[in-house]
């Protein structure tokens, strides 16, 4: 509907050209009695009064007003959303304007928005009940297949000592048995931890990164620097587990694709995000051709389910950098 507006600067009062009023009634359901009678702002929604109010000023002060939008409440109570251009005519005092109805399109956008709510909880449940049979996995194997495993080690230490007339060939398996004995205690814990951080929630994220970290140099024998340059209070411990786990996994490519002679991660604030980057100088790709691996997917669903923004830069010969990046909590 189009219709031209006499405004007033002094008072909530404005008044409806009378040729125009027939769409306003048509829209609205009052009669002409009922819109000459009050102040048209008292038609407007509650909650966006103050909103409109500092838009009409604007309006006033020469700026025009494209495709904003309001809600009104009808005679009947229902409320609809109309979006207005409004230009102001200064030396005739007169707003002339056209609003166009959009309430079917705020309708289905606000389905569409509930949708996404209920999928998103759905979503963020089934993640937090992955997690927490994570760590009832990892507090399983920690707490006792490994203890477990290091009674096994006491004992064969103890026949070890005492069987001290036994055959160099006796003593030696009993010395590799040891060694078995010890490599599968820490496999286990390694296998814990990487299942569930525990240390995430007693040391925090940068201690628990800069630990992978030198795991990482340990078993491949490829350098990792990690440096980190952000409060750990500006992200929630949901935001700190998903970064864990995106190191994780970007590790796990490096260490199974990258041919890398070394690796630095890093985080730190930028403006009102904080960045997590993962490079390599390993062969790198061509992303516009390469089909994205189960790892680079997880990550990028990692990334999805914290709203988060990923982008994956790397050339061919020239390695590859992956960046993460999500609002302060």
């Amino acid at each position: 509907m189009s219709l031209h507006i006499i405004p007033s600067r002094t008072a909530e009062f404005e008044m409806f050209d009378l040729f125009e009023l027939t769409a306003v009634v048509q829209k609205l359901g009052y009669t002409a009695a009922d819109l000459y009678s009050r102040p048209v702002a008292s038609l407007i929604h509650p909650e966006d009064r103050e909103m409109t109010g500092q838009m009409r000023q604007k309006l006033l002060n020469g700026e025009a007003l494209l495709n904003f939008q309001n809600r009104y409440i009808k005679k009947d109570g229902v409320i609809v959303w109309l979006e207005w251009t409004s230009i102001y005519i200064a030396d005739k005092e007169i707003v002339f304007a056209i609003a166009k109805d959009i309430t079917l399109r705020k309708q289905q956008e606000k389905e569409i928005e509930d949708k996404y709510k209920k999928f998103k909880s759905l979503a963020t449940h089934f993640k937090k009940s992955i997690e927490q049979d994570r760590k009832f996995l990892a507090v399983e194997l920690h707490e006792e297949l490994a203890q477990l495993a290091t009674v096994v080690k006491m004992d064969i230490q103890w026949l070890k000592d005492g069987l001290t007339d036994s055959s160099p060939i006796f003593g030696n398996r009993m010395e590799h048995a040891l060694m078995i004995s010890e490599l599968l205690i820490n496999t286990i814990r390694r296998i814990s931890f990487s299942i569930s951080p525990g240390m995430l929630d007693d040391l925090g994220l940068n201690e628990v990164l800069k630990w992978q970290c030198r795991e990482f140099s340990v078993l491949n024998g490829i350098p990792c620097r990690f440096e980190s340059d952000f409060d750990e209070a500006v992200l929630n411990n949901e935001v700190k587990l998903d970064f864990f786990r995106v190191c994780q996994e970007s590790l796990s490519n490096i260490m199974f694709h990258a041919e890398a002679t070394s690796v630095f991660i890093n985080i730190k604030e930028d403006g009102d995000k904080v960045c997590l980057s993962i490079t390599d100088d390993g062969k790198g790709f061509d992303p516009a051709q390469h089909k994205l691996s189960s790892g680079l997917t997880h990550i990028r669903e990692v990334t999805a389910s914290i709203n988060g923004e990923l982008s994956i830069h790397s050339e061919p010969g020239k390695g590859t950098r992956i960046c993460v990046a999500i609002a302060k909590s």
